[in-house]
């Protein structure tokens, strides 16, 4: 490897000690891989996983001699080498850190997943006859002894923790985003190494798909201090993924999540692996999660986004005045987001639908909702994209106050609504003038718009003017079939926000129905959808 250049977290009271960093490689180094083809072959670090261990190892505080980094998040695609990385770190933790009695613990959601690592660890060991000597393995209790000193390596899982008391040197959690809950993140990671003069927690993993885990937890902070957005000068944050935006079946992608690619990782099994996801589209999330290190919305994504984006041409207010539209309203609780979306229908047969979303939040939850969901609702507050009402709950009165504006300009028919919750304010918006319409939320009703909101999209039949928040909340769509094919959208499976989309399905519906008339409706001139 060329000259170390340490990375840009490191502090100015720090300094990299070659010394320190040459012994932690040169100890990896000496090691095997265990596994396949290159079951005894020498495992020399590849330049991605040699500058993550000189940064760990080299850098250190310059009066103390002791490491920055106490923390370390790992995110990569799978193949590229997590548990024989993960694996060697236990080693040297165990063994070659100069820390008497360690304990040294692999965690992971499963019995399974926990003996991954511990496995090749003991293989590592059995090929080099120096550990050999000095470690004994006792498989039945996936419990290894570094004999010289008495420090240990055991295995846990999230299915077999019992205790809290731990005095941790090492702890290396194996797919991290695996984890069901975190209870055993917390028992393991507070407070269970200040005994310890200079522990080490390396958390390893591929992308998820439940961002209210806690592994997408730590992935954001991680995120957040590459980015600039946070400070810990404790925690080291290794990211390899694709970005949100990159062309999925671009080779030159591929690279950024797999820098192992074509070592470790064969570029036709890639390749394979991509075609496979473009022939059946359930398949591009697994493809994205696993291959590119992405964040899935849902495990199966409903709407295409890349069709949805084509549908952002411009949403013109002043254009639209005046016009007929029908609207869609999904009150929230007290502190939740309110949704309330406009369609306006074609003028003429085959025109476009045009979609005119708003929504609201209290403003003195903004701040605190944006650091805690890591959704952007303060930028898009700034942007004009959010509006607030007073106070930490939501206020029916301005809302009412902003519909009843809304209706100077635009001839809004109809409003479709939630029966739940929304008696008292659709009572006022009746008393305003307004035509509210119930509108329930099983099969028989969300059905057919939602299906007809697939037909638009895919034909380029709407217009939604790219509209940040509305793209989120469809892009957190998931939805639930019926033994007859009927879906409708699903709050419960989603796993964000998906208040805008309702709001639209239901507002898409009353147009389908009465069009620039009263008594026009597109189910009556053809059937309803079933797809």
């Amino acid at each position: 490897m060329a000259a170390h250049k340490p990375t840009q977290l490191m502090l100015p009271t720090s300094k990299y000690d070659s010394a320190k960093a040459d012994r932690a490689v040169a100890f990896f180094n000496a090691l095997t891989h265990t596994i396949g083809q290159w079951d005894g072959v020498p495992f020399t670090l590849l330049p991605w996983q040699e500058k993550i261990i000189r940064d760990l190892f080299g850098i250190v505080d310059k009066k103390t001699g002791l490491r920055q980094f106490r923390q370390a998040y790992i995110e990569i695609s799978k193949k590229n080498g997590k548990s024989e990385m993960g694996a060697a770190l236990a080693l040297k933790l165990l063994c070659a850190d100069d820390e008497p009695a360690a304990e040294v613990y692999g965690c992971a959601s499963d019995r399974q997943q926990a003996a991954i690592c511990f496995n090749v660890a003991a293989k590592m060991v059995e090929h080099n006859p120096v550990l050999r000597k000095k470690i004994k393995i006792i498989e039945s209790k996936k419990r290894m002894i570094y004999t010289p000193n008495g420090s240990f390596y055991q295995v846990l899982s999230s299915e077999a923790y019992s205790k809290h008391g731990f005095n941790i040197h090492g702890l290396i959690f194996d797919e991290l985003h695996a984890q069901p809950n975190r209870k055993l993140f917390d028992v393991m990671t507070k407070g269970s190494g200040d005994a310890r003069r200079q522990p080490l927690f390396v958390y390893t993993t591929t992308a998820g798909d439940d961002t209210k885990s806690v592994c997408y937890e730590v992935h954001c902070k991680a995120k957040d201090i590459l980015e600039g957005r946070k400070k810990d000068t404790t925690f080291y944050p290794v990211i390899y993924a694709a970005d949100e935006n990159d062309d999925w079946t671009d080779p030159k992608v591929w690279k950024k999540a797999n820098p192992s690619l074509g070592v470790t990782v064969p570029i036709a099994r890639v390749r394979e692996a991509c075609e496979q996801a473009k022939q059946n589209p359930s398949e591009e999330n697994t493809f994205r999660q696993l291959r590119l290190c992405q964040w899935v919305k849902q495990a199966v994504r409903w709407m295409p986004m890349e069709k949805w984006d084509a549908c952002n041409g411009e949403v013109n207010p002043a254009e639209l005045e005046g016009r007929i539209c029908y609207g869609g309203l999904d009150l929230s609780s007290t502190s939740d987001i309110t949704a309330f979306v406009l369609v306006f229908p074609p003028e003429t047969e085959g025109g476009m639908y045009y979609v005119m979303p708003f929504f609201w939040l209290p403003e003195e939850t903004i701040e605190l909702r944006s650091k805690r969901d890591h959704v952007l609702y303060d930028v898009w507050q700034r942007e004009g994209l959010f509006e607030v009402t007073e106070g930490n709950v939501i206020h029916y009165g301005f809302i009412e106050a902003f519909i009843h504006e809304l209706g100077q300009h635009y001839n809004i028919r109809e409003i479709a609504f939630d029966r739940w919750g929304a008696t008292q304010m659709t009572q006022n918006l009746e008393y305003d003038g307004f035509s509210v319409v119930p509108f329930g939320q099983g099969f028989r009703d969300m059905s057919p718009p939602t299906k007809e909101l697939m037909k638009l999209v895919l034909e380029g039949k709407i217009a939604h003017g790219g509209n940040p928040v509305l793209r989120w909340m469809m892009d957190n769509v998931t939805v639930r079939k019926d033994p007859a094919g009927n879906i409708k959208m699903d709050k419960e499976k989603s796993t964000e926000k998906i208040d805008g989309a309702v709001a639209m399905v239901m507002a898409l519906d009353r147009a389908l129905r009465n069009g620039n008339k009263t008594d026009e409706s597109v189910y009556d001139r053809r059937e309803m959808l079933f797809v």
